[in-house]
Order: C-alpha cells, then sequence, then structure tokens
C-alpha cells in the first residue's frame, strides 16, 4: 500500500515524463500486439512446443526436459513449458495466447529498460533507451512469437539489475532474484552461461567488501544476511534446474555429455582463447548495431558507431562538470557488453540475431546513458541536433518496422492445412509428413492433434503398427521440387514405396495423399 502512495506521489510529481512513458508503452504494445496472429511465427519449434504443454494441460503428462538445441544435441530445462502453460490455457489452446504473453512480456521489458535506465542514468536516458527499444525491428519480431529465448531479453536485464542492487546498494535480498533469474534465461538459451560470471564476479566483490567492514561482532549482520539470502537463492536456483537434472540422471547423463563434448571438442564449436575474439569485434559491433539499434541500416550503424566511440566518449571523459555518480551502473553495463562480446567472439558458427537476447537491452542502455550526458551539457543549439539526431534514429527504425510488410499467416496456414488433411481422411488412420525447407510436422501437427485427427505417428521400432494404409505429404516447396514418393524423410522412408493417389493446393502448399503400391 505504502508502494502505490509513492508511485501515485511519483505521477503527480512528474506528469510530463510519466505521459512520454506511457506513449513509449503504448507504441510499444502497438507494435508487438497488433495483429499478432498473422505476424507471429509458427512452424516445427512453436508446434511442438504447443503439443508438449497442451498434453501436460489435457493429460498431465509432467514434462522435465525442454526444447533441444540447434547444435551439440542437448536440451534446455522445461520452465519456459511452464510459463507458457497458464497462456495457452487461457486461450482455450489458441497458440496466440503464448504469443501474447510473449508480447506482453516484452512490453514490461521496455518499462525495464526505462526503469533502469532511469535509477542509473536520469530521465533522459530512460526515455531516449525506452523509446529506442521500443520500436527496434529485431527486439519487435522476437517479441511476438511463443518461443523459449524470447523471454531472455527480460530475465537478463533484471538480473544484470539485481546484481546492481546487491552489489551497489547491499540490499542482499536481490541476489534471490538473482538466483531465479539465471535460472529462467538458462533455460531459456545456453547462451545465458556468459552472465554467469557476472554473477560470479560482483558476489565476490560483495563478499569481500561485506567481509572488510566485519571487525566486530555488531558488523556481522550484513554479511550474515547477504549469505543467508544466497543460500536461499540457490536452494531456489537448484529448485529450477532440478526437472533437467532428474531427466539426465534417469537417461544416461546424455545431456551433461552432450555439454561437455561440446566445450571439449572445440574444433567447430567454441574456442578456449579468449584473445581469439579480438579480430572479430569489428564485424561484431556493428552486427550488433545494425541488428538492435538502427534497424539493419549498416551505413546508419557505422556513423552511430563513431559517434559513440570517438566524440561522445571524449566528450564524457574530458567534461570535468560530469558528475560522478556512484550509484551509475556503468561498470557493470560495460562487464555484460564485454563478456557479450568475447562469448560471441570465440564462438564459431553462425550467430543468429535471437543469440543477442540475453543482452538485447544493453546497447540501449548505453546509447541512452550517452545521449542523455550529453544532452545535459549542450546549448540550445547542441540540444537541437542531439534531438534531430535521435528522431533520425528513431525514424531509420520505423522505417524498417516488421508492420510495414505482409504478415506470413503460418498459424491460419497451419490451421487450414490441418483441417483439410482431417477432411480429405474422412475418418480413416494415416501417417503424415511434410517436405520443407525450414519446417517441419510440429505446427501442422498441434491442430492435427488438437483435433483430435486418426493420424498415428511413425515408430520406426513398430512399423507393423504404426504405418496406416495413406500418408499424406504437405509440401511447401515449389511443386517441380516436391517428389513425395523419394523423398529421404523417416516419415515418408518408413511408408515403404508408395504412389500419388491424389493432391491439392491449400494455402500456398501442395498436400499430397500416398498410398502403398505394393
Amino acid at each position: 500500500m505504502e508502494k502505490v502512495k509513492l508511485v501515485k506521489k511519483w505521477i503527480a510529481g512528474n506528469k510530463l515524463e510519466f505521459g512520454i512513458l506511457l506513449l513509449i508503452l503504448v507504441v510499444g504494445a502497438f507494435f508487438r500486439l497488433y495483429r499478432i496472429g498473422e505476424y507471429m511465427t509458427f512452424l516445427g519449434d512453436e508446434g511442438r512446443d504447443a503439443i508438449l504443454v497442451r498434453r501436460l494441460l489435457v493429460h498431465g503428462d509432467p514434462i522435465l526436459i525442454g526444447p533441444g538445441t540447434s547444435i551439440g544435441n542437448m536440451y534446455l530445462g522445461p520452465l519456459y513449458y511452464y510459463l507458457m502453460a497458464p497462456a495457452l490455457l487461457l486461450a482455450a489452446f489458441n497458440p496466440v495466447g503464448p504469443a501474447v504473453e510473449i508480447a506482453l512480456l516484452g512490453v514490461a521489458t521496455i518499462w525495464l529498460v526505462w526503469y533502469v535506465a532511469r535509477v542509473w542514468y536520469g530521465k533522459i536516458a530512460a526515455g531516449v533507451a525506452s523509446a529506442l527499444y521500443a520500436i527496434a525491428p529485431t527486439v519487435i519480431i522476437y517479441a511476438r512469437s511463443s518461443w523459449n529465448p524470447n523471454i531472455m531479453p527480460f530475465f537478463s536485464l533484471l538480473l544484470v539489475f539485481s546484481v546492481w542492487k546487491f552489489w551497489r546498494l547491499r540490499t542482499s535480498r536481490w541476489v534471490i532474484v538473482t538466483a531465479v533469474t539465471f535460472a529462467a534465461t538458462l533455460q531459456s538459451h545456453y547462451l545465458a552461461l556468459i552472465l554467469g560470471p557476472i554473477i560470479v564476479l560482483f558476489w565476490f566483490l560483495t563478499f569481500i567488501s561485506l567481509s572488510v567492514k566485519t571487525t566486530e561482532i555488531s558488523d556481522r549482520a550484513p554479511l550474515t544476511k547477504f549469505l543467508k539470502n544466497s543460500f536461499i537463492g540457490l536452494f531456489l536456483f537448484i529448485i529450477l534446474m532440478s526437472p533437467l537434472v532428474i531427466f539426465d540422471a534417469r537417461h544416461g547423463w546424455n545431456n551433461f555429455n552432450a555439454i561437455k563434448v561440446f566445450f571439449s571438442q572445440r574444433q567447430t564449436t567454441v574456442s578456449a582463447r579468449p584473445w581469439t575474439a579480438l579480430p572479430k569485434l569489428p564485424d561484431l559491433f556493428l552486427q550488433i548495431t545494425a541488428r538492435l539499434l538502427t534497424g539493419y541500416n549498416e551505413f546508419v550503424a557505422k556513423a552511430l558507431l563513431v559517434l559513440i566511440s570517438v566524440p561522445s566518449l571524449l566528450f564524457l571523459l574530458l567534461m570535468k562538470r560530469v558528475p560522478k555518480n556512484e550509484t551509475s551502473g556503468n561498470f557493470i553495463l560495460f562487464v555484460w557488453i564485454g563478456l557479450a562480446l568475447v562469448g560471441l567472439g570465440i564462438y564459431k558458427q553462425h550467430i543468429y540475431d535471437h543469440y543477442f537476447g540475453f543482452f538485447f537491452a544493453a546497447p540501449f542502455l548505453i546509447v541512452g546513458a550517452l545521449g542523455g550526458e550529453v544532452f545535459g551539457h549542450l546549448n540550445r543549439v547542441g540540444k537541437t541536433l542531439s534531438i534531430l539526431a535521435f528522431l533520425a534514429l528513431a525514424g531509420v527504425n520505423l522505417v524498417a518496422n516488421p508492420l510495414r510488410f505482409p504478415p506470413n499467416r503460418q498459424l491460419a496456414r497451419s490451421v487450414a492445412v490441418a483441417e483439410r488433411i482431417e477432411e480429405l481422411a474422412a475418418g480413416e488412420k494415416f501417417n503424415f509428413a511434410v517436405i520443407a525447407e525450414r519446417n517441419y510436422e510440429g505446427a501442422y501437427q498441434y491442430f492435427l492433434e488438437k483435433n483430435n485427427a486418426p493420424f498415428i505417428i511413425v515408430d520406426p521400432l513398430r512399423l507393423d503398427q504404426t504405418v496406416a494404409e495413406a500418408l499424406f505429404v504437405v509440401c511447401e516447396l515449389p511443386p517441380e521440387k516436391c517428389d513425395p514418393t523419394h523423398n529421404p524423410k523417416t516419415e515418408v522412408a518408413a511408408f515403404g514405396w508408395s504412389k500419388i493417389e491424389e493432391q491439392w493446393e491449400e494455402f500456398g502448399v501442395t498436400i499430397y495423399k500416398l498410398a502403398h503400391s505394393q
């Protein structure tokens, strides 16, 4: 109740700032929620997740393991599935529900970017950072689909802020938040391991600082409280990670061994020498800037890098009037960025945009901090130029806004194709397969299973019991590239010698009905 009064008091005293924040949140929510069912990604991975969560809700099937990673045959923990379950249930098993949940979490992340920047750097920095974050195309794209990496931006920022809280402000209960958010990010994507050194470094700095100050019995309370909360956090971390550990123990520690192989056999995965990241830093800086700050525009990204790295930093270093804010997050922010660059630099494979999720907010905080400091020490002409520069950067992002492009309508396609196959099957049992470049059965299978269609999943160990009389193949390639009777996919090959009985066009894909030829 007291906090509510404080919030009301702050709003009454900061009406303009509150109005700007509200506008930023509304714009951010619009970009994430508008026609979300048409724009959201819904392919094999999303369908697979929806299938598992629906089985949990409908049949009570417990989930002990999360999604598999794209390399290394490793699996994440199942926390994301349990976060996804309430939204899927509330949406009556419509996959739009979990996508909306992610979008709302994305809006919450905008607010968190504003709040962290406000605490560390002031109102101008908070407005700049949160406004740019709200309209960044890459951030929007990954904030409107249900996918495990998409929760990372929120939890990673909360993690870093919680570390700052117990390190700088000595509010030791925040170490519990650190442990919980680390478990959440770690079960979102294993790149969250890069956040581990941040936790360890600042935990030890805090421990040493509190230990040095503990000279008498009366001084022990802060250290004792810090250690107590650290053990509580560790306990909660273990509880949240335990389903994955239990599953791994029951299956010969396959996941642990896969992680071990990933880091021990480094020819094609990661380098053990951090300095090998140095030659990659210029390209990484440019990629991060272009993908997150400048709406994929590399020319503007190069210009922004120059503005950030040369005039702004020199200004901050030489301007004696810049106050030393002992509670700023500069140190932890640059440690965060530094570890991210090293971690991505020693990674030897292709870096996708969602790999940046564990530090999505960091570049925006840097730009906000620099913008706020520079703006505060310029004359009227300089302020005008700064505002124009901000508007230009915002304009570049708005030009690349995802809503300017047609929706993919992947969810509608999955529904339409699944219903068409169900209609064509006419109640008879059938097998099912998908031929595509970047998709597989999960999206269509979710609706077939949800509608209780009589399809059978092929089991290579029980072919006599799981191969039906008909096989429906959905081909998303051009018809001349389909050739469904000779495709090497397990679902097709296991069906045996086959022939095309009929084919149909539906929602831009070709549906084939195959029958046994012998």
